[in-house]
């Protein structure tokens, strides 16, 4: 099917759409290891810090990655760039099914954080050109949602096919999969609007290192990148690493229902990016949401690490609220983009996606480390097992964050108090 044969009111929401199953694709990828964690640590023969180092493999390849994204995405085609992308992500899935010890699953996932370095950027590239600022954020609110369905496959689906098969098997149809996504992402993806595309290409392009700096240098960009990060923290630790092993090993839940719990966060997410996407866009203000969603972050999660629940549903509800608490994230990504030239979009992006991906990768092989920091080397069925203290002392990092999360917002501007020249808009 063109892409001209579509009527073009719901042309930009398709286009998005089918870019977005990039980024869904990509979040099955980093959640995975949380619902295989069990097999993984001991077919490998892994304790927590390898295993931290190994999830951290994925968004290392993002943060070297992520900048030079942002700068390719301001310059070449974004449908080929996504392509390009996927076929590295593709490429890494299947060789991760074929790993026999940490360091070729390491190289391997490493190459799906390539793939992963451009998923959402693009999207955001494509959002920046379908799309009026007014709608921008519930648009990538939107976005973030179809991405969250990734994550949440990731989990309980995920553990059910590697339970019937094997990981490594659950891995290769994962792969085949991918291919799939590129078939459509070939088949519906489009750069821009045919009516803009001109005007567009007229922009002038600033040089590499004249661009960074401006897009380094402004103090939203910064700002925002951080806060982004911290509140997803738990995404990208607790959704993608340790809340199964948690779960199952504190509260002693069968893996298939604790991987569904976890998966709660991404659900939450779903339901959250959108709300607070729609939140902010339509009282023009997006300070207070992201005030709100700090506070209350950390409520939850303090609830979750300090109160004895026995129950799962209980469990449930609370991963659901954390998920959807931490969304308030999403606003950060329409302030960058409202923060800066069009022609810096990307470059700006990479930026503030740099600093959200360095938290996530400094927090993963962390957490990992703060448990075996007082670990008691209890080994069963070849399986490492750790107590609540050792889990409670890596947790330590999400209230700080969340505290830090919400001081920060004060460094942020509103749309209204932001001044980029007509010019370079």
């Amino acid at each position: 099917m063109k892409t001209e044969s579509i009527p073009k009111v719901i042309l930009p929401w398709v286009v998005c759409f089918a870019a977005s199953l990039f980024f869904a694709y990509e979040l099955v990828q980093l959640h995975m290891l949380n619902a295989i964690a069990p097999m993984l640590m001991k077919d490998l023969s892994l304790n927590a810090t390898h295993f931290g180092y190994l999830s951290a493999a994925y968004v290392l390849a993002d943060v070297i990655f992520l900048l030079p994204a942002g700068i390719i995405l301001d310059r070449f085609s974004t449908r080929r760039v996504i392509l390009s992308a996927l076929f590295f992500c593709v490429t890494g899935t299947f060789g991760f099914a074929f790993s026999q010890n940490l360091a070729q699953a390491f190289f391997c996932h490493f190459l799906s954080g390539i793939g992963n370095a451009f998923c959402f950027l693009s999207c955001m590239m494509l959002v920046a050109r379908w799309f009026s600022k007014e709608r921008q954020a519930l648009v990538v609110g939107l976005m973030i949602t179809m991405g969250m369905f990734g994550a949440f496959v990731a989990q309980t689906p995920f553990s059910h096919l590697a339970q019937q098969l094997n990981w490594r098997e659950a891995l290769l149809v994962d792969g085949i999969v991918g291919i799939g996504i590129m078939a459509i992402v070939f088949s519906f993806v489009k750069d821009h609007p045919t009516v803009i595309r001109a005007s567009e290409s007229s922009q002038p392009i600033k040089p590499f290192w004249p661009s960074v700096q401006l897009a380094l240098f402004n103090r939203q960009n910064v700002v925002c990148g951080l806060y982004t990060g911290l509140m997803n923290l738990p995404l990208m630790v607790i959704g993608a690493v340790w809340g199964s092993l948690f779960l199952t090993q504190v509260h002693y839940i069968p893996l298939t229902k604790a991987s569904f719990v976890v998966s709660m966060i991404a659900m939450g997410t779903i339901f959250g990016s959108p709300f607070f996407g729609w939140i902010s866009d339509r009282s023009g203000e997006r300070k207070p949401m992201m005030f709100l969603g700090a506070i209350f972050s950390l409520v939850v999660f303090s609830m979750i690490m300090f109160v004895p629940f026995t129950s799962v549903n209980t469990f449930i509800l609370l991963f659901f609220l954390l998920g959807f608490v931490t969304s308030s994230q999403v606003i950060g990504y329409p302030l960058i983009t409202e923060s800066n030239p069009k022609s810096l979009t990307g470059t700006s992006q990479g930026v503030a996606a740099v600093i959200i991906m360095s938290l996530a990768m400094i927090a993963q092989p962390l957490s990992g480390f703060l448990m075996d920091l007082g670990w008691g080397n209890v080994i069963i069925d070849g399986q490492p097992i750790y107590s609540y203290s050792d889990f409670m002392r890596a947790f330590a990092i999400f209230p700080i964050s969340f505290i830090l999360s919400f001081f920060l917002v004060l460094w942020v501007k509103e749309p209204k108090q932001l001044r980029v020249p007509a010019s370079q808009v």
